[in-house]
């Protein structure tokens, strides 16, 4: 009798926790399974939760990160922590200021990316097509002026969107397509690829430009949307067919646009269009006066589009002239 007691006060206190409710499993994973928590309720120190042991090697692996590390992950954990994590490791950047001592505001481009236009290049120069290539290339940039004008007419900011947007194609097309052929032939780039990528940049500043200017209504941003996705394949493909036409079509552009941009100007100065102040991004940019207007940008730019000019047909003479790009130095910095 005694041992049934005993018996009876031992299930009293074990069975809760051996025999307590839990899912049903089927076959072997039945027996794994259920083991497992009985063994857990009796050796509680032994099975602890895997979860609590991970938490616990998160907070000892913290203590041993780097000081900056530690930084960042509490400021990502710490909703109280006001500080913003700028990088991986936490570390704050040097803040840039301008030359009046104020803050560097623009993230697209930085102090050491800005220049003084040379304003003194001509504008009038135009390089005389010589044999067929050169005339098929002047000519299809001379048909596709004439939609243009009979679209844009004299809105001359609704024809810069649009022509910008199309002008940062073939540096970047050219610039990418060097690259490549640099990697695969383990040759130099004669610094051609930065010079067309430098190209490809300074077009794409100027529509940043004239975005603060105007803003592109929804059919000018559908047709930017088809242009681009028409120049861009069939600009792709003349390049790897001849890049000597490639650029020598993008020397008669930029052509139309020093001739586009001229007239812009003519505009303005008869009063056509309101003379407004300068964009900041353009004064920063191009390090304009503070005082500076519309026209001073629209000056700058198209000597911008007058270097682009004479780059291209450069690069087209050598090729003609039966040498390739990367013997000859390419102008670098000219914008």
């Amino acid at each position: 009798m005694s041992s049934r007691m005993a018996g009876a006060t031992l299930l009293r206190h074990l069975g809760p926790r051996l025999f307590a409710a839990e899912p049903v499993y089927s076959g072997l994973a039945a027996s794994a399974r259920g083991v497992m928590p009985a063994a857990a309720r009796i050796f509680p120190a032994r099975m602890a939760s895997t979860s609590s042991a991970g938490a616990d090697v998160k907070e000892g692996a913290a203590e041993k990160l780097p000081e900056p590390a530690a930084t960042a992950a509490a400021a990502a954990t710490d909703p109280q922590n006001k500080k913003a994590v700028v990088s991986y490791w936490g570390i704050q950047p040097p803040k840039l200021v301008k030359e009046d001592g104020t803050e560097w505001k623009w993230l697209s481009f930085r102090p050491w990316d800005t220049y003084t236009s040379d304003t003194s290049i001509d504008v009038t120069k135009h390089h005389e097509p010589k044999g067929l290539p050169d005339k098929l290339a002047y000519w299809t940039v001379r048909s596709l002026a004439v939609p243009r004008d009979l679209f844009f007419q004299r809105r001359h900011a609704s024809h810069a969107l649009l022509l910008e947007t199309v002008a940062g194609v073939p540096g970047m097309v050219g610039g990418m397509l060097l690259h490549l052929r640099s990697l695969r032939r383990f040759e130099q780039s004669g610094g051609w690829i930065r010079a067309l990528l430098e190209e490809a940049e300074n077009e794409r500043m100027h529509l940043m430009t004239f975005l603060e200017v105007m803003q592109p209504r929804w059919w000018e941003r559908a047709l930017v949307l088809a242009a681009q996705g028409v120049f861009f394949n069939a600009y792709f493909v003349g390049y790897l067919v001849s890049p000597k036409f490639a650029h020598r079509f993008v020397g008669y552009l930029e052509e139309e646009a020093v001739s586009s941009y001229t007239e812009y100007l003519k505009d303005l100065e008869a009063g056509k269009i309101e003379n407004t102040p300068a964009p900041a991004i353009a004064i920063d940019y191009w390090r304009l006066p503070a005082d500076a207007t519309l026209k001073d940008v629209v000056t700058v730019i198209r000597a911008d589009e007058a270097h682009h000019r004479d780059l291209n047909h450069f690069a087209s003479d050598i090729q003609q002239q039966g040498m390739k790009l990367k013997d000859t130095p390419a102008p670098i910095g000219y914008h």
